[in-house]
């Protein structure tokens, strides 16, 4: 099975997308690109990214995007929303934030932005910018056991790719089982149901990305620019 790559955080650098583009054509068996969100950020050079998104160059991986943080505070500032607004990035960064956000992505990108899924499902793996509970949910891998199995049985997965924290990591959770006990008037009945093992992935933000092969379960974290047996650790 041919392996996907994982992006988030390029935060309009154009160039940076460039870099990994060409390092993803000498890789063997690429075949799908997935840029989980943070496409936009406070700088100037977002819409040569996004247009490039939106129309890639021939020889170009073709990306599939969903929105993340960034995507989100433009679109609640811009009304798409409803009456929420960029509160998350006025808390965080202060109001001058917010306005160098919106000079940075031109209006007519918006509709677009606007268009975008909050997540993809591909076969038992979800590819989210933050959580399934919400876009600006960051996992870590200090995050509880408890709030990761949460996250993957909202979306009934077994690996939840998560790009917020900007991290790269892969978490376990050990297989076991569920045993139920039930009483009531036909008597009493036990039963036990195995529960899979499962997985939250961080794949990493801006140069930082991540290869995964559905087939294998292998995962290789990049750093662009850098040889691959530089760039971390692989897991199988």
């Amino acid at each position: 099975m041919e392996r996907w790559a994982l992006v988030s955080g390029l935060q309009g650098d154009l160039d940076l997308y460039e870099q990994i583009q060409r390092e993803l054509k000498q890789q063997r068996g690429v075949a799908n690109l997935f840029v989980l969100g943070d496409l936009i950020g406070s700088q100037p050079k977002c819409n040569a990214l996004l247009e490039r998104l939106r129309q890639p160059k021939r020889g170009d991986l073709q990306p599939d995007c969903i929105y993340g943080w960034w995507e989100e505070q433009l679109l609640a500032e811009c009304g798409y929303r409803g009456e929420r607004k960029a509160e998350g990035l006025r808390a965080e960064q202060g109001e001058a934030a917010v306005g160098e956000l919106l000079a940075a992505v031109d209006p007519d990108h918006l509709n677009w932005l606007a268009s975008l899924q909050f997540g993809f499902i591909e076969l038992d793996c979800a590819l989210i910018h933050g959580s399934s509970a919400d876009v600006g949910d960051r996992l870590t891998e200090d995050t509880s056991a408890l709030v990761l199995l949460d996250r993957l049985t909202r979306l009934d997965v077994n690996r939840l790719f998560t790009a917020r924290c900007r991290r790269q990591f892969r978490l376990e959770l050990s297989g076991g089982s569920i045993q139920s006990h039930v009483k009531d008037h036909a008597g009493e009945q036990q039963s036990e149901q195995a529960v899979p093992k499962r997985s939250v992935i961080g794949i990493g933000g801006g140069k930082h990305y991540t290869l995964y092969d559905p087939a294998t379960d292998h995962i290789e974290f990049r750093i662009a620019g850098e040889p691959s047996n530089a760039s971390g650790r692989g897991f199988g």
